[in-house]
């Protein structure tokens, strides 16, 4: 509604995803369009041709299936086009658990793609934050002409919350980055030189016809290039062109005592139990912070100017320490511990108020 678009969705049917495929499908009177094709791969083709075609496109899925989807994910950075991928993540590796909660496809999310192929990662923390940024990947989608891929789990897809419907006004506008009707010499590469965002022409606008595939072009005409520093200025320019989603994403908040000497970090769905284990100890006088990370890449601008207050810093994750080696490498100096859980299971607020109390009272250590 806000970006003047219908809705398109390209599925297969995987657990813990397939409720977003049920809901979508009764939103006929909004213009919802939803195709279950046979398997994962085609079910995101097909997203990516509506995309093309004009549509906010969107496929859904699994952790296994987001394996499958990756090629043509890469097709869609290469094509700069605009796409929302929604990965309800479960465990694994292969069939995994898929009942059961997980936060391990987060390096899959990142880099599972050939070739330098940059792609937005959110994360959802609650099941009525799910709106929010499911919303906030179609905006960043159309905006920046880019594949986003939108984390949640399982423990959230079967969560429920109140959550009451904002009204439409409300809501932040979506300017897709159209073609202008008196450009001169469009091509498909042609883009906006401060924002690096590839213009949008929809087939069937009068005198901006193209071909848009998945072989590197050339910078300045659009046709097909093999040129050595051709390829090296449009990777870094799809770089550029999401690591510029910062400039219009919320600062990173630090929730509980912000005089704390240990800051404990987390993304996604963990949210619930983080924040009341942190609030439980701040009630019982001692000092403790969070910082719940929803924006994962690119991170919020502010990150390293929060996390380097903080004497010391704890991740908690539902994995083996992803997010945590992704922190290492973007902000120096700075220890990061680690508190993980791979057991197809949410947190237990007691748990980390036993991890958090050890952290408070003991030298630095990992804690398993």
């Amino acid at each position: 509604e806000k970006a003047g678009l219908n809705l398109f969705l390209g599925s297969y049917p995987i657990t813990p995803a397939t409720d977003i495929m049920h809901e979508l499908v009764l939103r006929k009177d909004l213009g919802v369009k939803v195709v279950q094709a046979e398997d994962e791969i085609a079910g995101v083709s097909a997203a990516i041709g509506a995309s093309f075609a004009g549509y906010l496109a969107a496929t859904s899925t699994s952790g296994p299936g987001l394996a499958l989807k990756s090629e043509a994910i890469g097709l869609a950075v290469m094509a700069e086009l605009p796409l929302v991928v929604v990965d309800v993540m479960r465990g694994g590796p292969s069939t995994g658990l898929p009942t059961k909660t997980e936060q391990t496809d987060l390096l899959q999310a990142l880099y599972g793609r050939n070739g330098e192929s940059p792609a937005v990662v959110m994360a959802a923390s609650t099941p009525d934050d799910c709106f929010q940024q499911a919303f906030m990947a179609g905006k960043i989608a159309l905006e920046f002409m880019t594949p986003v891929i939108l984390l949640s789990d399982a423990f959230i897809g079967n969560g429920t919350s109140l959550w009451k419907l904002p009204k439409l006004a409300e809501l932040p506008e979506i300017k897709p980055n159209y073609v202008k009707s008196d450009m001169e010499g469009f091509n498909v590469a042609s883009r906006d030189e401060k924002t690096k965002v590839r213009y949008w022409s929809i087939p069937g606008t009068e005198g901006f016809g193209h071909r848009n595939g998945g072989l590197e072009k050339d910078y300045a005409t659009g046709a097909i290039s093999t040129d050595a520093l051709n390829h090296q200025l449009m990777v870094d320019t799809r770089e550029q062109k999401v690591n510029n989603v910062s400039k219009i994403l919320p600062e990173l908040k630090v929730e509980g005592n912000k005089d704390a000497e240990l800051l404990v970090i987390g993304w996604g769905g963990t949210y619930g139990h983080l924040i009341s284990a942190v609030n439980s100890i701040n009630k019982n006088g001692k000092k403790i912070a969070l910082a719940h990370f929803n924006y994962l890449n690119p991170l919020p601008k502010n990150t390293i100017e929060v996390i380097q207050k903080y004497k010391k810093v704890v991740v908690c994750e539902l994995n083996s320490g992803q997010f945590a080696n992704l922190l290492r490498s973007k902000v120096a100096a700075v220890e990061f511990l680690q508190y993980n859980k791979v057991q197809g299971q949410p947190f237990t607020v007691a748990e980390l108020e036993e991890c958090f109390n050890e952290l408070l009272t003991t030298p630095q250590s990992n804690i398993k």
